[in-house]
C-alpha cells in the first residue's frame, strides 16, 4: 500500500492569498525556511494496483494532479488515475475540488456518510450542480466501522470512524454535529495487515479513536494549531482552535501528549498545518520540539509506503 500526500495545508493552503502572518509573509520573502503546501488531499494505491482512491477533493486538485504524474497515466485520449473520491467531511477546502473533476466521461464514484451527502446537496449544492456535468455515483460510507472496498483500488481496505469535530459552516447542524459529519479512516493494506490512520479533522480526545490509533502502523492526524488560542494571539480570529474542532498540539491534553503516549514503533505525521502554525518554519522551537518527540510535519509529494 502507497499513499501519497497531495496537499499537507489546512484551508486557504500556505502561503495563504491574502495571509501577511509571520510565516506567510517571511515565506514570499524567503527569510522563513519552510515549504509551499496546497490544501490537504492524499490518495492510496494497493502494491497490485495502478489506479487510486482519491481522499478529499482539494480546490487545489489541478495542481496536485500536475504534480502526481501517477494520477494522470496517459493511457487513452481521455484518462485519469483517480478510480474514486472518498470525502472526509463537507468542508470546502475539502469537497470543492470535485468541480474540478468535472470532465469525466461518466458519473464520478464518490463515498461519503449521510452527513455529508446531505450539506453537499443542500447546504452547499455542489453534487447537485455536478448533475449538469459527468455526475456522481454516490455510495454511503459506513459508521459502524465495516470495512468496504474502492472499485478499482484493489488491495486496500477501508474502515470509517466518527470523530468529534465540526460539520461545515453551511450545515444545519455546524453547531451540534451528528455522527459523520466528520470522520478518521483506516486504510489496511490487505496483504500484510498494516494499517494508517488518517484524520486531518480531530477536535478532541477520544477513546475509540486512540484505540483504533494504538492498531495503527502510522497515524497521520490534526495539524491544523500549535497552540489552541493562536488565531486569536495573531488576530485573525476571536474563535479557539478546539471551538473549530481541532485539537491543539501544544499544552495539556493536546495533540502532542496524545502521541507520546502511542507505542513507540507508531509512524506519527502531522497533517492539516495551518498557515499560522509555527511548525511549518523548519528552524522554529516547535518544529525542533516535534522532531524531540519523533513526530513528522507532512509536505506535498510525501510518500508513505506500508
Amino acid at each position: 500500500m502507497q499513499i501519497r500526500v497531495l496537499g499537507a495545508a489546512a484551508g486557504g493552503g500556505f502561503p495563504q492569498w491574502n495571509c501577511n502572518c509571520a510565516n506567510c509573509a517571511g515565506l514570499r520573502a524567503g527569510t522563513v525556511r519552510a515549504h509551499a503546501r496546497t490544501q490537504s488531499s492524499i490518495c492510496v494505491a494497493g502494491d497490485a494496483g495502478r489506479d487510486w482512491a482519491l481522499i478529499n477533493a482539494s480546490p487545489d486538485i489541478l495542481e496536485q494532479i500536475r504534480a502526481a504524474p501517477v494520477l494522470q497515466p496517459n493511457r487513452a485520449a481521455r484518462d485519469t488515475g483517480i478510480a474514486g473520491v472518498l470525502l472526509m467531511d463537507g468542508q470546502v477546502d475539502h469537497s470543492t475540488g470535485l468541480f474540478m473533476l468535472r470532465e469525466r466521461g461518466q458519473k464520478l464514484p464518490l463515498w461519503c456518510t449521510d452527513p455529508v451527502f446531505e450539506d453537499l446537496t443542500q447546504g452547499n449544492p455542489i453534487l447537485r450542480v455536478l448533475e449538469h456535468y459527468c455526475g456522481v455515483d454516490r455510495r454511503a460510507v459506513p459508521l459502524d466501522g465495516s470495512p468496504f472496498m474502492i472499485d478499482g483500488v484493489p488491495g486496500v481496505s477501508l474502515s470509517a470512524l466518527p470523530l468529534a469535530s465540526k460539520a461545515a459552516p453551511y450545515s444545519p447542524h455546524r453547531e451540534q454535529s451528528v455522527a459523520g459529519d466528520n470522520i478518521g479512516l483506516t486504510l489496511t493494506d490487505n496483504s500484510t495487515g498494516r494499517r494508517v490512520f488518517y484524520a486531518p479533522g480531530l477536535g478532541k480526545y477520544d477513546p475509540q479513536v486512540d484505540a483504533v490509533m494504538r492498531a495503527a502502523d502510522c497515524v497521520m492526524v490534526d495539524g491544523t494549531f500549535w497552540t489552541d488560542d493562536e488565531m486569536i494571539a495573531q488576530g485573525f480570529s476571536q474563535k479557539t482552535g478546539r471551538s473549530i474542532g481541532h485539537l491543539p498540539q501544544s499544552g495539556p491534553g493536546g495533540m502532542l501528549e496524545w502521541l507520546d503516549s502511542l507505542p513507540a514503533t507508531t509512524r506519527k505525521v502531522l497533517i492539516h498545518i495551518n498557515n499560522t502554525n509555527p511548525i511549518l518554519d523548519e528552524d522554529s522551537p516547535q518544529r525542533a520540539e516535534l522532531t524531540r518527540h519523533g513526530v513528522e510535519v507532512a509536505y506535498d509529494g510525501m510518500v508513505i509506503t506500508l
